[in-house]
């Protein structure tokens, strides 16, 4: 597996087609102090670190899209939810989750790595990470009752550090995840992780949700359509659990109550220690939200790749004042010439504070914001502009080169 280091996109970004859903009202935390915390990346044999923008690198706002999995003609993804009762009863949801978990095992010239996925659908195609699966010349796929399947990498994109694989001569029996609504989670919603963590496949831990909509700066190394290896900043705006989460979780489950997916399990929170790479769950966990899964998914399994959307603007963390207070938010240095930004009149200076209604403090939390939606989307951004709030309207573009 790959050593990846963390760090935001400094160039302007993507999203794709269809738009994720959105989580109207939330507020993110801010993000997490680098010199405390950093964030490993889940799977065995990979890191990264949660950090902030630095206020000498521009970084431009993109968000890849999500494409839906393999679903009915009314579009909902293939799976059962678990009844919900008044008195939960994990038993039932690990029961009903756990055959749609598999274990991934992997071969590559940097050796050999494990994590885990989720059945997407009855075609026989497997979500994870992209770290996951990286550069691996050889991918198993074991499921939860032991069996074992070579497979092949449909499609990986590094910069939403999701990928699909697609097991030989599937059995007829998969049984995919139901795909539920990060966008109804609430800050304390019960929540499972199912995954393979350090080898122990089949291994479920709850806890709530803990945050959302926070900015979590990773990198992962995945390979492009030609077969290159190259390594991604990734920076996502995560759902954040307490349910512990080891390396070798990478790329499993994360349900609701109901037993539906709601996010792919891909870093955690790790303190520093001195001589190791690896660490142990201390009850900080960050997920990919399955809206944002849904959609680069739907887009690997069709083309193999993924489109993403960006703003244009190259930013730092920035504060302002307005009204008699003092705000903080991401700063505009530069305006990418023809880019959304400039044609919806965003300028040098401008302090991004809201986007749809979502507070924005830090440049950071604007790159994980833009990258949750879609090329072609409308979004509203907050700017404090000498002194004086004003409403700004973009419209997202994909990114010319598909990078």
């Amino acid at each position: 597996m790959t050593t990846p280091q963390p760090g935001p996109d400094t160039t302007t970004q993507h999203v794709p087609a269809s738009p994720p859903r959105r989580r109207g009202g939330r507020r993110w935390v801010d993000v997490l102090a680098a010199a405390l915390l950093s964030a490993v990346l889940a799977s065995v044999g990979t890191y990264a670190a949660v950090q902030g923008l630095d206020d000498e690198d521009p970084a431009a706002t993109s968000a890849p899209s999500a494409a839906p999995q393999d679903t009915g003609d009314d579009g909902a993804a293939e799976g059962t939810p678990v009844s919900l009762s008044k008195d939960q009863d994990w038993a039932a949801v690990a029961d009903a989750v756990t055959p749609g978990v598999v274990s991934i095992d992997v071969v590559g010239r940097q050796g050999q790595g494990s994590g885990s996925g989720v059945v997407w659908d009855t075609d026989g195609h497997v979500v994870t990470n992209a770290h996951v699966v990286g550069t691996a010349e050889q991918v198993q796929v074991v499921l939860s009752d032991g069996r074992r399947y070579p497979a092949s990498v449909v499609g990986q994109d590094p910069s939403s550090d999701l990928a699909v694989l697609a097991l030989e001569n599937a059995p007829a029996d998969l049984e995919p995840v139901a795909v539920g609504d990060d966008g109804a989670l609430a800050v304390g919603d019960p929540v499972m992780a199912i995954g393979n963590p350090l080898g122990l496949s089949g291994t479920v831990t709850t806890g709530i949700v803990s945050a959302l909509d926070r900015p979590v700066t990773t990198r992962a190394t995945g390979t492009t359509p030609g077969g290159d290896p190259v390594a991604t900043e990734v920076v996502t705006n995560a759902i954040q659990t307490s349910a512990a989460i080891n390396p070798g979780n990478s790329g499993g489950a994360l349900v609701n109550a109901a037993g539906e997916l709601v996010g792919i399990n891909s870093s955690i929170a790790a303190l520093p220690a001195a001589g190791t790479s690896q660490a142990g769950s201390i009850g900080i966990g960050f997920a990919i939200p399955a809206a944002k899964v849904q959609v680069i998914t739907d887009q690997l399994i069709t083309d193999g790749t993924a489109e993403h959307a960006f703003l244009g603007v190259g930013l730092r963390d920035g504060a302002a004042e307005t009204d008699g207070a003092a705000l903080t938010g991401a700063e505009v240095r530069q305006v990418e010439p023809g880019s959304p930004a400039a044609e919806a009149g965003i300028q040098d200076g401008d302090l991004v504070v809201a986007i749809d209604g979502e507070q924005v403090r830090s440049a950071i939390a604007l790159v994980g914001q833009v990258r949750e939606r879609a090329s072609g989307e409308q979004v509203e951004l907050e700017v404090v502009r000498d002194g004086e709030r004003v409403q700004v309207t973009v419209t997202l573009a994909t990114r010319p080169d598909g990078g």
